[in-house]
């Protein structure tokens, strides 16, 4: 009796088992990047999909804020002339006034200049700034929404909804810049440290181990003392703080890669608190956030934050040191 097995190939055109694999690859899987296959896989989240798609027309919507929230016209004809205020200033005495200040479009005077007769303007579909103060409100401040005012007025008198869509674009562009310098300052410290290593790396990295156990919000503090407060001081003090936590989740990327689940969780951790530190350090210098009631647990500068502090900085040491010694060939 023979031991031999005879295969038989299927007939011709009859089906194969449901279990039987392909012969190749899934056509259109193997052209696929890595970029493509994460875009597809966002794409299949509706919610987050559907944010995005709004949270892009915001954006846009904010570039666009001048054209549509403004207290000047975008364009006046007056006499036969045409004016530009959007882009220049112009004083009372050009539309008929007695000042040569600059001309207040929501006075019922210079309004009723510069639209009666011939002549005409063409406002924004918001016509209040930022910082606008309409002293002709037909109610008190702060007035309930109407339809002058979308949302209503602070108690200064000020258009809500135009605060909201110009601070809408300070925060969103002040996050991108933030973000984008944090990267590319952690992307070339990282390759000095990595080209150089042995003692720059070292030195390197207890320098910002060092750094990042500084306060921000005290450092902010002394600093106001010598220079003037701005959007640009601001963004690089940020800045230099916000990519040690980038720093901080690389060391956690590069510990789960080699398998240190332990190391790779408590890095990221690390990283999370001080971003909640900076976001709230910041919140506090922008008046978004109350400076009292916020002392959260081990996350106040003072007592036994300091304490928490040199355990943290040391976890992030012995976890970078424990990815280093894997990486050259040593056994921890």
């Amino acid at each position: 009796m023979s031991n031999s097995i005879e295969v038989t190939a299927p007939l011709e055109g009859a089906p194969l088992r449901p279990d039987t694999p392909p012969a190749g690859p899934l056509p259109g899987r193997g052209s696929l990047s890595p970029g493509r296959r994460a875009w597809l896989r966002f794409r299949r989240n509706r919610l987050g999909f559907v944010s995005l798609v709004l949270f892009c027309a915001m954006v846009i919507l904010s570039l666009m804020a001048e054209v549509l929230s403004n207290d000047r016209p975008l364009v006046v004809r007056y006499e036969g002339q045409f004016y530009f205020p959007v882009l220049r200033d112009y004083s009372e005495k050009t539309f008929g006034g007695d000042f040569p200040t600059p001309a207040d479009y929501l006075d019922p005077f210079i309004r009723e200049r510069i639209t009666s007769g011939s002549n005409w303007a063409l406002f924004t579909p918001n016509p209040y700034g930022f910082k606008t103060i309409n002293y002709f409100a037909k109610a008190p401040s702060p007035a309930a929404p109407s339809a002058d005012n979308w949302l209503g007025t602070d108690d200064r008198g000020r258009d809500v909804f135009a605060r909201l869509l110009y601070g809408f674009r300070i925060s969103i562009l002040f996050g991108l810049a933030l973000t984008i310098t944090g990267v590319v300052l952690g992307l070339l410290a990282g390759a000095v440290q990595g080209y150089f290593a042995g003692r720059i790396d070292l030195f390197m990295q207890r320098i910002l181990e060092i750094w990042g156990s500084m306060p921000e919000l005290y450092l902010l503090i002394i600093l106001s003392g010598f220079v003037s407060p701005s959007f640009w001081w601001l963004l690089g003090i940020m800045a230099l703080f916000s990519w040690l936590v980038i720093r901080a989740f690389v060391i956690g990327r590069r510990a789960a890669a080699l398998e240190l689940h332990f190391s790779a969780l408590a890095a990221q951790g690390i990283g999370v608190w001080l971003g909640v530190q900076a976001f709230i350090n910041m919140g506090v210098n922008m008046g978004v956030l109350p400076t009292k009631g916020l002392t959260l647990p081990l996350m106040s500068f003072g007592g036994s934050s300091i304490v928490a502090s040199c355990i943290t900085l040391a976890v992030l040491m012995r976890a970078d040191w424990e990815n280093r010694q894997l990486t050259k060939g040593f056994v921890i």
